[in-house]
């Protein structure tokens, strides 16, 4: 039974407002990765702001020029953004995922990690310089909208909601996985794992979140230390048994890099295009621009070095697991614990147990806070009228959570579990990913280079690039995920049409509505 109670926002937090667009966490989308709380806005304004719906709100976003305006006070450095955006996207990001990069990269999970980090970083630069134009909003929807065309925007924004729809989906079938594999041979382990395991994930989630529960900051920074130590744990007990071997020639090193008896160009772009989801989140940094001390320099700079640290941190853990073991083709029973697995060589069971356990607890606060993010953006489209208001634009009168569409994500969630497997859904995840990726950058392109005054190699060349890599990675999506994404983004361009008269009308807002203060 749905909440039919269509509760308001105040002013200063309603989804229509522009300077509070996007302030919702987008660190919520990304795939094992721990919910960010949502920061207090201090912001009055007697200015009446227009709605951002329409056309005419993408193109021309309003000026600030009412002087009674508070501000958010500056207090972030460089070095707070840069730790920010660690912990969003996680230390240990690639590790969930070892056996699905290595599947379908055969083997060459480094490589595809560090080519992975050249697109990311080229679009890191795109996102730091929007994040100049437009330091209140953060989204690709926005950026795309304003400096492209509405209908582009729309398209980015529809490719955006299939990752807020995914991401609890695959954190209930990783955090299944990893339980079953967790318990398993011990007196604690129950019948039918692959089928109750995911029923209790998928409503444990739906029940947190019904319930308000939120994760702080403090259990963020806890659980952020949790997993340094044990990242430090990992390469201590992994250089000690590399040490202890025989010796090795310089190919058994060089193997994770280059290994000639599976290296293709095809095969090593597709593990690249599922490789991406490790830099998942790096784009949220971008919604703090207001908040940080000289944001021009320092968002653009922030943006670039968590992702060149993310990359090379992650590419030295699966570079340390391919030491550890030639097997770089995992059965699907053992896919998702893969790096646990590997681990076990090194440091033995008890490595094998707290790294599983540590991703587990990690996994389970992002697929918290991932459920809330789809349902909030589902409430923000449900607020503009572009889907059934009645449904998606009612909040709980007490815990102020959208009732209706955490259940409607959960229900999803539960249901794509059985469907569709864990490699299968990140793959999914980065055919949307990827797409905004382009977006932004065709947006800087525009804006800097063809629109603006300066038109140097600087302002044309990390743009093309950006572009060039995340297309090139984005076509090496494996058929299904291709096939699937596409059905997906004809149905969103349909109903786009249907609603919008063609497009000629208001299009569709894809406003996350920042929480309540």
């Amino acid at each position: 039974m749905g909440f039919d109670h269509v509760a308001e926002y105040p002013r200063e937090a309603d989804p229509g407002n522009d300077e509070d667009f996007h302030r919702a966490v987008h660190a919520q989308r990304a795939r094992h990765r721990v919910q960010e709380p949502a920061r207090t806005r201090l912001r009055a304004s007697t200015q009446a702001r227009p709605s951002r719906t329409g056309d005419e709100s993408l193109k021309n976003p309003p000026a600030d020029a009412n002087p009674t305006v508070l501000r958010l006070r500056r207090s972030l450095t460089l070095w707070d953004l840069v730790l920010y955006g660690i912990i969003v996207i996680q230390p240990t990001a690639p590790m969930p995922a070892y056996g699905v990069f290595s599947n379908a990269g055969q083997g060459h999970v480094v490589t595809s990690i560090l080519i992975a980090m050249i697109a990311m970083v080229f679009t890191a630069m795109s996102y730091g310089r929007m994040a100049r134009v437009y330091p209140s909003a953060g989204s690709a929807y926005t950026y795309v909208g304003r400096e492209l065309h509405p209908s582009l925007g729309y398209v980015t924004g529809w490719s955006m909601t299939m990752d807020y729809i995914l991401n609890p989906l695959i954190c209930t079938i990783w955090s299944a996985k990893a339980m079953a594999d967790l318990l398993s041979g011990t007196r604690y382990q129950i019948p039918y794992p692959g089928l109750l395991w995911p029923v209790f994930f998928a409503v444990l989630f739906t029940v947190l979140n019904l319930r308000g529960v939120k994760s702080s900051a403090r259990i963020n920074e806890i659980l952020c230390a949790i997993m340094g130590a044990v990242i430090v744990a990992y390469f201590w007990c992994t250089i000690r048994y590399i040490f202890h071997l025989p010796q090795y020639p310089e190919a058994y090193f060089l193997r994770p890099f280059y290994n000639p008896e599976t290296f293709t160009i095809n095969g090593v772009f597709h593990g690249t295009s599922v490789a991406v989801l490790t830099y998942i989140g790096f784009d949220g940094i971008s919604t703090l621009s207001e908040e940080v001390e000289n944001p021009k320099r320092n968002i653009f700079l922030a943006t670039v070095l968590v992702c060149v640290v993310t990359g090379l941190l992650a590419a030295a853990e699966v570079y340390g697991a391919q030491l550890l073991s030639r097997q770089y083709m995992f059965p699907a029973s053992e896919v998702e614990n893969a790096f646990s697995h590997v681990a076990a060589i090194a440091g033995g069971l008890w490595l094998t147990r707290i790294i599983s356990l540590t991703l587990l607890i990690a996994t389970i606060g992002s697929g918290i806070g991932s459920q809330l993010g789809a349902a909030r953006l589902l409430y923000g489209m449900g607020r503009s009228n572009a889907i059934p208001i009645r449904f998606f634009g009612a909040i709980h009168p007490r815990t102020r959570v959208p009732a209706n569409n955490v259940i409607f994500v959960g229900m999803i969630a539960l249901t794509g579990a059985f469907l569709i497997s864990y490699d299968n859904g990140a793959e999914l995840l980065n055919f949307g990913a990827l797409i905004a990726f382009m977006g932004v950058n065709l947006a800087s392109l525009t804006h800097y280079y063809i629109r603006g005054a300066d038109r140097s190699l600087w302002q044309l060349i990390p743009p093309v690039l950006g572009f060039l890599i995340c297309l090139f990675i984005w076509i090496h999506l494996s058929k299904l995920a291709m096939i699937a994404g596409s059905i997906w983004m004809l149905a969103g361009i349909a109903y786009g049409a249907f609603k919008t008269r063609g497009f000629r009308s208001d299009l569709v807002n894809f406003d996350v509505p920042p929480d309540e203060a």
